[in-house]
Order: C-alpha cells, then structure tokens, then sequence
C-alpha cells in the first residue's frame, strides 16, 4: 500500500482547523432536531446523526449537540426529540433552524409543514424520514452530548432527494 498520494496537513495549520477541514469533506445529511415538553419547544440543524442499531427492544440512533446550542438543555430536560431528514427543497428551513436567518426561535414552528407526531413531538411533513425519540442514554465528550435515542416511531416518504451538506456547502445526489 501507498501512502504517496496522502497529503498532511501543512504545520502552519492548528490540529483543531486541520481536522474541521478534514471533517468538512465528508457528505452528510442535514436534519432538524426538535424536542417539545416541559422545557419548551425548540429545533436545530443538525449533521451529526447516524443509526446506532436496529435490533433489541426499539431501534436507536444518535444525535450529537454542542453544550452551548440553546436547545441542548431543553432536549436532555424533556427526554426526548424527533429526527427529521430533510430534502433538497428544504434548504430554507435549514438555514432557518441552523440560525442562518437570524431571530430568535419563537415561531419556528408555526409553518404548516410542522405536524404533531404519534408521541406529540414536532414532525416535518413532508421530510425524507422521521423519528420521534425518547432519550435512552446520553454521554459528554469535549465540548457536545452524544445523546442516543430509542426510537418511538417512524414516518417516510417514498420520494426526494437528499438534502446534503459537504465541503461547507448544502448539495444534492444527482
């Protein structure tokens, strides 16, 4: 095996933006995150969210969230959130819940688009997929909460294109 063609990355950049540079050359999908419950209603944009197993009593999967996103104690406090894989029409409502338009939360949900869920938690109709969770278990590493949820229900749409964000910016499979 050849290790030629790997480039390092060049000294003058720090370990941290060498690896958010790194990190930005995956594709990953683009999902909100939603929790509703005693500590109120909130979202964000999420790309950290994979599946963890689909076996044993309910399935799970993972989200992760930074200590400091306003949502992160809302989330834990509540116990649980849904998932929403969005399309690549849903473009705008990323940006919105990745607080790319600015203000504040409070009416984020009144889009038509949102519904109540089976268990009561925000849905996005339509979205790819989602997932309402109840929070199974939760770590801390660094600086965000990988928090793993056993899922509750399932909805999904038989059709759409990914929405999916890489190298910095939001694109699409062809």
């Amino acid at each position: 095996m050849s290790t030629a063609d790997l480039e390092a990355a060049p000294a003058a950049v720090p370990p941290r933006q060498a690896f958010l540079n790194a990190m930005s050359q995956f594709a990953n999908s683009v999902c909100i995150v939603a929790t509703d419950g005693s500590a109120g209603r909130d979202g964000t944009c999420v790309s950290s969210m994979t599946s963890v197993a689909a076996d044993g009593d309910k399935p799970t999967l993972l989200i992760c969230l930074n200590e400091k996103s306003r949502v992160t104690p809302k989330l834990l406090t509540n116990g649980r959130f849904s998932v929403n894989l969005l399309t690549a029409s849903e473009q705008g409502i990323a940006d919105l819940f990745a607080g790319r338009c600015g203000g504040v939360a409070e009416g984020w949900f009144d889009d038509p688009r949102w519904m109540l869920g089976e268990t009561g938690l925000p849905v996005l109709n339509p979205a790819l997929a989602s997932f309402e969770c109840s929070v199974f278990q939760t770590s801390f590493v660094g600086t965000h909460h990988i928090i793993i949820g056993a899922v509750e229900a399932v909805y999904t749409t038989q059709s759409g294109t990914p929405l999916i964000h890489s190298q910095r910016l939001y694109r699409y499979l062809a």
